[in-house]
């Protein structure tokens, strides 16, 4: 279930190109436009992003029938998912768009032209409009869960978890404290600590190595959700698993907050079953390196016999310049995101509802059905 091989987002991607001569003037750099919508709003969440960058796909597609826009739209969503080393989320957005489509029928006898300006339209306004109210209705359900003067334990950084916790603070004047994880290497807990404290709600930032201290200071637990599958289990940022199974042998709820729009139709059966485009320094996640040779790690590639330098770490007099943070390449043969399990999620709060992990699986039926 693993995309093919990774292509960074600054290498020269090719067009989109139809799949016939009535659409061979087709051309349109999807991953140019998506990683140009996430510039412009640093706020739009990646599946969002991925419906307005098919949607303009849409638009701008001479496809003449239903059949060469979809294929149009497939080739666009694989060229997108191959090219980021994290599909997960953008694969959310990419799924429903095409459902969409194929559920959006044609008359034959109709203008094909207006129908695909329909199209993107109807896709550009739910768009534009499904992520506050998404949001929005989560802050409520979630908030009799909150009981003032709770502490709260949080991990990394989520625009649906940081809203909750703003709306119950500042418009319910919940007295609440907030612990959250460093979430190395990205540091994006630090991001909510800022902001959290912005908001005048005591924070903590603590080690990730120091969750399982924590957690019998803490009443509840918050994530977000980069993904959400069909077992109700979760895939979010590393660590997340980690510290369910810790609350889960503390008796604590772990509560996951997730917008419908990241529902997927994906069942992984442990964590190496994730769509991970592979490493970029060339080896696979967790790999152990060669041994220190002179100044290099050196590795024999399987093909050409040639040496590539996977983690290229240098020799070091380990008494006085031991390192003190992982190397850049050390970072990448770690995992960015993981599962967590279906078993140790108390309830995922989503504005379809407050769902238990079979509930997730009749949401995604009423949206995808049967269909493939």
């Amino acid at each position: 279930m693993t995309p093919s091989a990774t292509s960074s987002s600054s290498a020269t991607i090719p067009t989109l190109l139809a799949p016939s001569s009535s659409s061979s003037g087709d051309e349109f750099d999807i991953v140019s436009s998506y990683h140009s919508l996430l510039s412009s709003d640093s706020e739009l969440p990646f599946p969002i992003a991925a419906i307005f960058a098919l949607s303009e796909l849409v638009s701008k597609s001479k496809a003449a029938t239903t059949s060469e826009l979809m294929e149009n739209i497939r080739s666009a969503s694989q060229r997108l998912k191959s090219s980021l080393e994290n599909p997960v989320p953008a694969t959310a957005g990419l799924d429903l768009f095409t459902r969409f489509v194929v559920t959006k029928s044609w008359d034959s006898g109709d203008d094909f032209e207006a129908h695909k300006a329909s199209l993107a339209a109807l896709a550009h306004e739910f768009a534009l409009h499904t992520v506050p109210s998404c949001r929005e209705k989560i802050c409520e359900l979630v908030l009799p869960f909150i009981k003032d003067d709770s502490v709260v334990l949080t991990h990394s950084y989520s625009r649906v978890v940081m809203q909750a916790l703003k709306h119950a603070a500042l418009t319910q004047r919940k007295r609440i404290s907030v612990y959250v994880t460093e979430s190395r290497p990205h540091g994006l807990g630090l991001k909510t600590y800022t902001q959290l404290m912005q908001y005048g709600i005591p924070c903590t930032v603590i080690l990730d190595s120091a969750v399982a201290y924590t957690m019998p200071k803490v009443d509840l637990v918050l994530t977000g959700a980069e993904g959400v599958v069909e077992s109700g289990g979760i895939l979010n940022a590393v660590g997340t698993y980690g510290m369910a199974i810790i609350a889960k042998a503390c008796n604590k709820p772990f509560f996951a907050l997730a917008e419908s729009f990241k529902f997927l139709r994906m069942f992984p059966l442990n964590q190496y079953d994730l769509p991970i485009n592979g490493v970029k320094a060339g080896g696979e996640v967790l790999a152990f390196p060669d041994l220190v040779v002179g100044d290099t790690v050196a590795a024999k590639q399987s093909d050409g016999g040639e040496e590539s330098h996977i983690q290229n770490t240098p020799k070091l007099n380990t008494e006085t310049d031991t390192p003190k943070l992982m190397s850049k390449a050390q970072q990448l043969i770690n995992p960015a995101i993981d599962y967590t399990t279906p078993d140790l999620v108390t309830f995922l709060f989503s504005d379809v509802g407050v769902l238990t992990p079979s509930g997730v699986g009749d949401a995604l039926l009423a949206v995808y059905g049967g269909a493939d």
